[in-house]
């Protein structure tokens, strides 16, 4: 199966995956000159927002995938797309703001992870983040089970996602040496529409959560696969009477604002 992001499908729920990044966007404080970087940038979803906080700077993106940063290029917004992992990612001049949407979970050892990347920002600069705090709700919950079911050579039968992403209480303690800090969670009910192409859910989840599966399945695998989650989906995630599907999804979200000084 590929391996790299598919632009088309991430993008087919644009606008629920763009509100939350507007809400983090919302309370990210004014920052010192300096770069605004956009760590983990995808297609260039959040570049506009970011351009128009912040007119006349220089916005840079970086992500690990060439498929995304292809379509990021084309928004226009960026001074510069950088392809790189985040976990290793340094850039030459400490920048005002590390904005991150929606990629540090992909990410482990955030112990670590985190206090790197407020190390790398100028003083006086910030850190914002927005992940996914979906791993113990039953629509990720059953890809690893139907995973170890289907297949218990590739997976753990009954296993668990393990995810790295924390409640919003545990990033407050690991970032208040750094400066001041407001960390929430946030669970967004969102009405997913009716599709001929096979239940909401599983749409929703086929170009992110769905992906790690997937990559390590045949397609004739991968197909037998897609058919049992959605099984599993339909009692859990009833449609509603036109169709549509009601799916909460919960997010956690993280500012780090630095002293002006070190």
């Amino acid at each position: 199966m590929p391996t790299d992001w598919s632009p088309g499908a991430y993008g087919r729920f644009r606008g629920f995956r763009l509100r939350p990044a507007l809400d983090l966007l919302a309370q990210v404080p004014d920052v010192p000159s300096g770069d605004i970087v956009d760590l983990g940038s995808g297609t260039g979803a959040v570049a506009a927002a970011l351009a128009a906080r912040w007119p006349g700077r220089r916005l840079v993106g970086v992500d690990a995938s060439s498929a995304m940063l292809a379509e990021a290029r084309a928004t226009g917004h960026y001074a510069a797309l950088i392809e790189a992992d985040a976990a290793t990612w340094t850039p030459p001049v400490p920048p005002a703001l590390v904005f991150s949407n929606a990629a540090l979970h992909w990410l482990g050892d955030h112990e670590g992870l985190l206090p790197r990347l407020a190390r790398l920002i100028a003083p006086g600069g910030a850190l914002a983040v927005q992940m996914p705090l979906q791993h113990d709700a039953p629509s990720h919950r059953l890809l690893a089970e139907v995973a170890g079911r289907l297949f218990p050579d590739l997976f753990a039968p009954g296993g668990r996602h393990v995810s790295p992403v924390r409640a919003a209480a545990d990033y407050a303690r690991l970032l208040a040496p750094f400066g001041a800090v407001s960390a929430w969670e946030t669970e967004y009910v969102q009405s997913l529409p009716p599709s001929g192409n096979g239940h909401p859910v599983r749409l929703f989840t086929e170009s992110t959560a769905m992906r790690p599966y997937l990559a390590r399945l045949s397609p004739d695998e991968a197909a037998a696969f897609v058919a049992a989650y959605e099984t599993a989906l339909a009692p859990v995630y009833r449609a509603e009477a036109d169709g549509s599907v009601l799916f909460p999804f919960r997010r956690v979200f993280l500012v780090l604002h630095l002293p002006g000084s070190r």
